[in-house]
């Protein structure tokens, strides 16, 4: 059975499914079905088939876990620890000293330059995670940006757009038959209620 990614799962959440996979080889020894497992073991009908296909090539060592699933990583635990060490450190020491945002672009950069081995930058996001950093967004300002020209924008011209709009009144929300739904009596139900269709 496969599962995506190792399933996400914790080594724990691994040892239990293994032990269930191990249930029904005890099961498949005592000659039940594959079906009939799949309903003690509360597992769909296919999963007790590929077990049961696995069992008779490989017996009961052919359902244990194999471990995580997904890609080894690439660095050692050595290299990954130094990693560490040169995120702790800050992007400017590294040659980045517009802002103070480790980003997954330039982890992989760092990684590139420092260990000689390539990452995608969801990759080197990945292993930021796993290191216990989060990837960060720079802040892009403009150039021409004028402070003060954006606090009195916020002071005037977003005070009069934030301010309510229309006051709630009897009517339509339509501003091309603002009348009509106040003209209905309220048991009738549109027009259908008013005339009857011929």
């Amino acid at each position: 059975m496969r599962y995506a990614d190792g399933g996400g799962l914790t080594a724990k959440a691994r040892q239990h499914r293994e032990a269930v996979r191990l249930e029904a080889a005890a099961l498949f020894d005592e000659g039940v079905p594959p079906k009939e497992v799949a309903r003690r073991l509360r597992v769909t009908a296919k999963s007790a088939y590929q077990w049961h296909q696995a069992w008779r090539e490989g017996g009961a060592g052919a359902l244990a876990s194999r471990g995580p699933g997904g890609q080894r990583c690439k660095l050692s635990a050595r290299c990954r620890a130094k990693l560490a060490g040169y995120l702790e450190q800050g992007p400017a020491v590294h040659g980045w000293d517009e802002d103070q945002v480790w980003t997954g672009a330039r982890v992989a950069t760092l990684i590139g330059r420092k260990f000689h081995v390539t990452y995608s930058v969801s990759g080197a996001t990945r292993l930021m995670h796993r290191l216990g950093f989060t990837p960060q967004v720079p802040t892009r300002l403009a150039a021409e940006r004028d402070e003060q020209a954006v606090s009195a924008w916020m002071e005037v011209t977003w005070a009069e757009v934030k301010a309510p709009g229309r006051p709630a009144t009897d009517g339509s929300a339509s501003r091309t038959k603002p009348g009509s739904p106040a003209d209905r009596p309220r048991h009738a139900r549109g027009d259908a209620a008013a005339s009857p269709r011929s």
